[in-house]
């Protein structure tokens, strides 16, 4: 596989006014972060509300920014996540007729598969596909964890499995998997720790918190792949107090808060179960935001 994804990605929010999908908030949004340097906007993740999505939605928010990134150096690494193996495959399938660059599919939630389940879970839906594949371990969120042999039996077994998302937020997981599998590419899901992720020799990062900052979370991530790990580690120090405040709630209930505050979508509206941060929370976020200059509002 050729010029795969690496660098700066975002995983990005779902807008909604009046209970459905915003999709020209949407489609504006992945306009400010293409001006801002990502290399790749990440639709319907977990943070992107994945879970709460029809099917339809979901399908619909990959349309669209396959379409805004058309024509530009922005890539679109899809969400094709499902605690069902063939609804994963019939969304991954739809992803690759929509002309996206990659995927990346979160581990199955809830059920909590045996190794041998997540490994055949995984196969299935990389094998539906002929497109380059990264598998998106948050064992917080999702109850099991990918284990390291479970990841190096994919690469090894899988051709077009070519990384994975590691959001363990653990550092010594990403050593363990470039220790054993160097050629793997890792990505780093927790902002706090971007930074050590790289250093150790990641290939890119997938933020939360680069829907507010794209371009001091793109900056970050092409320094450190261009070797200027000083200027990378300072970047990401100073992001660490907007990083801490991104998740003092589930996410993305902070970050969609903070991009209200800014101005960035008119309405804040979450799907149920998920609510508007606390008020105390609120106003938490606000007081870190005002440390940073947010670009393109």
């Amino acid at each position: 596989m050729n010029n795969l994804i690496t660098g700066a990605t975002t995983a990005l929010i779902t807008p909604f006014k009046n209970g459905t999908l915003d999709e020209a908030t949407f489609a504006k949004l992945i306009t400010r972060q293409i001006n801002n340097g990502i290399d790749a906007v990440c639709p319907v993740g977990t943070t992107g509300e994945s879970a709460t999505l029809s099917h339809d939605e979901h399908k619909r928010c990959i349309e669209i920014a396959v379409e805004v990134c058309k024509n530009t150096n922005t890539r679109v690494l899809a969400g094709a996540g499902s605690n069902a193996t063939h609804e994963a495959i019939a969304i991954a399938q739809h992803a690759e007729k929509c002309g996206v660059d990659a995927i990346f599919s979160v581990s199955p939630y809830y059920n909590k598969p045996s190794q041998e389940g997540i490994y055949q879970h995984y196969k299935a839906i990389a094998k539906s596909v002929e497109l380059p594949f990264m598998l998106y371990n948050v064992p917080g969120r999702t109850g099991v964890d990918i284990s390291a042999d479970t990841v190096c039996r994919l690469f090894d077994d899988v051709s077009n499995i070519y990384g994975i998302k590691e959001a363990t937020g653990s550092i010594e997981r990403t050593v363990e998997l470039l220790a054993k599998r160097p050629d793997l590419y890792v990505f780093s899901g927790d902002d706090a720790i971007d930074y050590p992720i790289l250093a150790n020799g990641g290939k890119g990062i997938t933020s939360v918190t680069s829907n507010l900052l794209p371009d001091m979370k793109s900056e970050l991530a092409h320094l450190a792949l261009k070797g200027d790990f000083a200027g990378s580690k300072a970047i990401n120090d100073k992001l660490y107090n907007i990083n801490k405040v991104m998740f003092c709630e589930s996410n993305p209930i902070p970050i969609k808060a903070a991009m209200y505050i800014a101005g960035l979508i008119d309405t804040l509206e979450y799907r149920l179960p998920l609510v508007s941060p606390s008020l105390e929370n609120m106003n938490a976020i606000e007081d870190v935001m005002k440390n940073y200059n947010i670009v393109g509002v």
